[in-house]
């Protein structure tokens, strides 16, 4: 079976970009409606990476992050996020983001993220 990666992403792209590039990579794919829901369906589904919009209008996206991250069944899982925000990126690191990058990177560069994420796995 193909690994499993949670997509969480306010801007239909560059998520949909990042969605459909985790499908040409042979992953299996799965949004997460919002942020409040990322830990249960993380701990429901085990995925392989999180991918995570730095830009969320509903819910705090770091907040998320360290409630995954703090999760004794959820703690492993690498977290990849991505933003234009210099703040956002400080406070993703600080929440415990396994990777922090912006757009234009994951875009151009994700098998490499995924592998650098993995490998921290």
């Amino acid at each position: 079976m193909s690994p499993l990666a949670l997509v969480l992403y306010e801007k239909l792209l560059p998520g949909s970009q990042i969605m459909n590039r985790l499908q040409d990579l042979g992953w299996r794919v799965q949004t997460v409606a919002e942020a409040g829901v990322l830990t249960e369906q993380a701990a429901r589904e085990t995925p392989m990476v999180v991918l995570v919009d730095l830009l969320d209008q509903r819910g705090d996206v770091c907040a998320a992050i360290t409630r995954l991250k703090k999760n004794p069944g959820t703690e492993h899982v690498p977290v990849i996020a991505f933003g234009e925000s210099e703040s956002a990126q400080q406070a993703a690191r600080l929440a415990g983001a396994t990777l922090v990058v912006n757009e234009t990177a994951i875009l151009s560069h994700l098998p490499q993220l995924l592998d650098q994420a993995l490998a921290q796995f």
